[in-house]
């Protein structure tokens, strides 16, 4: 846990255009710079510190009791935290719930991920919509030493997520089988056992409860890195592709990605489902184009509209780039939009089961709104076999 035996700041957040905020550090001890984005979910702090999609960026939480239930094994969404750092307003307590099994400041000191607490985060928060995702340095120093010109400078020069490809960092590093279900009453999460659907994964940061999602609609997963060609997701013989979510640019990712997806949809006719950074990888490969947003979409409160059934989803998000709905090539139509803003969050092509979306229907923030994506993959799969 943080020092409080001490009054003075043992965590600073220094903002590249020199804005600093002082608070009690805990986790790890040490600096690290990275984007800053702020995440409005009322739940989830563990989930959203293990997704892949969340790397070089350091995440404030508007809802101010973070750590209040603790960790446990079964809410990593990867092997790892890959947020960078986080920021609260609270101090993080002792974890209340039966199902911690390590709190919160432990379990990132022993993983090498900082946080600081006892921030004004609504007045952070305002700042990132206003002036945009800005570049930080983050230190939790106990001594409560920190060097502010080289803590802004570090900001300064952090090179920011345009044009940098993440997903070959949080990928896997092998191929491998996934038959894990989402987790259900009394059992909790179970093995498929009986054959489905051949479809091969395309990690460019997978989080697990995808794979989970896929299991349980029917499919045999195989996963495969970020980096694999069309010959080598053709050889699996797969009946469905799907492209995961993951961090860092999807033009830089796209650069190797693309080209993978345009050459299985020249090839085969199997149906395609993205997720987030599968959804940007797809509609590129469509020829559409991405661009980087203002401060993002990162919460579990978000509503989308579906344009097709006039239906409204809860949907959880977080992504820093959208794909622009005006460079949708002819046979591909947006099917999703985002009420709060307007962009992008669904597209489809009108004469094959190829499809995205730009939230996580797996993360259940409806709870169930988006559940239907994953049935309806399988069935486009049922209905070719």
């Amino acid at each position: 846990m943080s020092d409080k035996s001490t009054n003075h700041p043992t965590a600073c957040l220094a903002l590249a255009d020199g804005t600093l905020f002082f608070g009690k550090g805990f986790g790890a001890t040490g600096e690290t710079t990275a984007e800053l984005c702020f995440n409005t979910a009322m739940t989830g702090y563990q989930e959203i510190m293990t997704d892949p999609s969340y790397a070089g960026q350091v995440v404030t939480f508007t809802f101010p009791h973070v750590g209040n239930v603790g960790v446990n094994p079964d809410d990593d969404e990867s092997g790892e935290p890959v947020a960078a750092g986080i920021v609260v307003k609270w101090d993080p307590t002792e974890p209340s719930s039966w199902r911690a099994a390590e709190d919160l400041s432990d379990w990132m000191a022993k993983r090498g991920r900082i946080g600081i607490g006892g921030i004004d985060t609504r007045r952070l928060t305002r700042a990132i919509r206003q002036q945009g995702a800005p570049h930080v340095a983050l230190i939790h120093a106990p001594d409560g030493n920190f060097d502010i010109e080289a803590l802004v400078a570090a900001a300064r020069g952090f090179p920011g997520l345009v044009g940098l490809d993440l997903a070959k960092e949080v990928t896997c590093a092998q191929t491998y089988q996934w038959n894990e279900m989402r987790w259900a009453w009394p059992d909790g999460f179970q093995p498929r056992t009986e054959p489905g659907h051949r479809v091969v994964a395309i990690d460019y940061g997978a989080k697990r409860n995808i794979l989970r999602s896929l299991a349980s609609a029917g499919c045999d997963v195989t996963v495969l890195p970020a980096t694999a060609t069309a010959e080598e997701i053709l050889a699996h013989d797969p009946q469905g592709l799907f492209l995961s979510n993951g961090p860092g640019d999807p033009a830089a990712t796209g650069e190797y990605a693309v080209p993978t997806v345009q050459e299985v949809l020249a090839k085969s006719q199997i149906p395609v489902f993205g997720i987030c950074l599968g959804h940007q990888i797809l509609a590129r490969a469509l020829g559409a184009r991405t661009v980087k947003m203002n401060h993002g979409h990162h919460g579990a409160n978000h509503p989308v509209k579906n344009v097709e059934t006039g239906k409204v989803e809860i949907t959880s998000m977080n992504h820093g780039f959208t794909v622009d709905s005006q460079s949708l090539p002819e046979g591909v139509m947006e099917t999703h939009v985002s009420l709060f803003d307007g962009s992008n969050c669904g597209i489809r092509m009108t004469d094959r089961p190829v499809y995205s979306v730009q939230y996580h229907p797996e993360a259940s923030p409806g709870p169930q709104d988006s559940l239907y994506l994953f049935e309806r993959f399988s069935d486009a799969i049922r209905e070719q076999a």
